[in-house]
């Protein structure tokens, strides 16, 4: 006969994973912060090691800023600043690199500063938590999708919860916007900002004009070669075959469509097994991403554009906590309190990592088992969500370009603020789950009302901040129509 084990020999209850998260994430901002404080400036000079046509080389990595000095033997002195300031000459590292990769180089291996070296060290490691939830996000959609398509039965089912999700991602993309509008024609961050000199950085577009964007994701929808898109983790691409695979096997019907949802199912119930074994990996990742952020970006450039990043800011924080809960509240009757409890292990990963696509793997799984959506709407609604519907981004966009008018001096007539909107409402619909997608395309929108888009520079170095901000907003605007789509279903 077994013994009945006792109440005291019951293992400690566990924190709950949101918590650890959180403390993860203050955690690993209070180290980056001391780091950024205390070791994040160091003065080196060089004479050996460096490009020939050179007789000194002194490097100086400060908070924000890097200041490289040259002396040719000829003594000519030459001064490359690297962020840090509005009007610096390179936004961030990775242009001067493009610019300048011999002198890149050496700043690389003689000018970090400690701060800097331990900050791009958590990076890479926190970047391996992202690589495995990257590697379980492909099969896990796969596997997801295809069962919660071929649980729906019916293609008329299948039909009316596409149209309530791209209503859904319409109406909430085109409320951020507004919101954002209003926001920075209040705050008018440009107002009365002179700046001395361009920052010549800048994002090429993907495509030359919107049309061509639009385009560009219709002809992704029809992979020439699946297995090609299911390599190169090809979203929508993925997305569109799976559900068109799934469709045809319910018309086939019989032992076919029954064998093909076992295999469905069971390679489902694995990935969410893996996927669960990542996410335990959460509070430590997100501490070190949270790190490298707050080691390596000072508070130097952001008081220069501290309005800006108050408009889009609060902007932001009036659509996530006015707007998409009204909408949790009164169409799903969802307490978004909450929901927003449940879906908080997948929100501050997003923060962390700025990517929608990386997260998309935990957002499935919270949605699912802490929040209790139907795999049959989640699966179909997330991974759609994670490719289209980016209302962080669209809200982003149209500040940004405003803001931009303002630098310039140009003043935005209405309609010129509703082309504005409209492109970016477009835009946003081919911007990547990636981090910095939306700088990407917000070539297309300046273009839209001849804006310089060369201006787009001089906002790259807050950029990152605002990425983690929006794509949470991203995540956080997915799962909220995830439950009004699963909500309307029941009726």
């Amino acid at each position: 006969m077994n013994e009945q084990q006792s109440p005291s020999a019951e293992s400690p209850p566990r924190l709950a994973l949101h918590w650890q998260i959180l403390i993860g994430m203050i955690a690993g901002a209070a180290v980056g912060l001391l780091l950024n404080l205390s070791l994040s400036t160091t003065d080196v000079a060089r004479s050996e090691d460096i490009p020939t046509h050179l007789s000194k080389v002194e490097l100086r990595d400060s908070t924000n800023t890097i200041t490289i000095t040259t002396l040719t033997h000829d003594n000519v002195e030459t001064v490359y600043e690297i962020g840090g300031k509005l009007d610096a000459k390179y936004a961030d590292l990775k242009s001067f690199k493009i610019d300048q990769p011999s002198l890149h180089a050496v700043f690389e291996s003689h000018g970090q500063s400690w701060a800097r070296q331990i900050g791009n060290l958590c990076k890479r490691l926190g970047g391996l938590f992202l690589r495995m939830l990257q590697m379980v996000a492909v099969p896990l959609i796969v596997t997801s999708l295809t069962v919660g398509v071929m649980g729906l039965g019916k293609a008329e089912r299948l039909g009316r919860m596409f149209r309530r999700t791209m209503l859904y991602y319409i109406c909430t993309s085109f409320l951020a916007i507004v919101t954002g509008l209003i926001m920075v024609n209040v705050i008018q961050p440009g107002a009365g900002t002179d700046l001395t000199t361009q920052s010549p950085t800048t994002y090429e577009a993907a495509s030359s004009s919107l049309p061509q964007v639009l385009l560009g994701q219709l002809e992704t929808l029809i992979p020439t070669n699946p297995i090609r898109s299911l390599a190169e983790g090809d979203f929508l691409s993925i997305i569109s075959f799976t559900i068109a695979f799934a469709i045809f096997a319910l018309i086939l019907g019989g032992k076919t469509a029954e064998t093909i949802l076992n295999l469905a199912q069971a390679g489902f119930d694995v990935m969410m097994k893996m996927t669960m074994a990542v996410i335990a990996l959460a509070p430590l990742g997100v501490m070190l991403l949270m790190l490298y952020v707050t080691a390596t970006h000072g508070s130097a450039v952001f008081s220069s554009l501290a309005w800006y990043m108050l408009a889009v800011f609060l902007a932001l924080v009036v659509h996530a906590c006015v707007t998409l809960p009204l909408i949790l509240k009164f169409v799903a009757g969802r307490n978004p309190w909450e929901f927003a409890k449940a879906m908080s292990p997948a929100l501050l990963t997003a923060f962390s990592s700025a990517s929608s696509n990386g997260t998309l793997p935990l957002t499935m799984a919270s949605i699912e088992q802490r929040a209790g959506v139907r795999n049959q709407t989640s699966s179909f609604v997330l991974p759609l969500g994670a490719t289209i519907n980016m209302d962080g981004t669209a809200l982003y966009e149209v500040v940004a370009v405003l803001f931009i008018a303002q630098l310039v001096g140009i003043d935005l007539t209405l309609g010129d603020q509703v082309v504005v909107a409209l492109t970016a409402l477009l835009a946003s619909i081919g911007a990547a789950g990636i981090p910095h997608a939306g700088l990407v395309m917000m070539v297309i929108v300046l273009q839209a009302v001849d804006l310089p888009v060369e201006k787009q520079g001089l906002i790259i170095a807050v950029d990152r901040i605002l990425d983690m901000c929006r794509t949470s907003v991203n995540v956080w605007s997915d799962s909220c129509g995830c439950a009004v789509i699963d909500a309307l279903d029941d009726e």
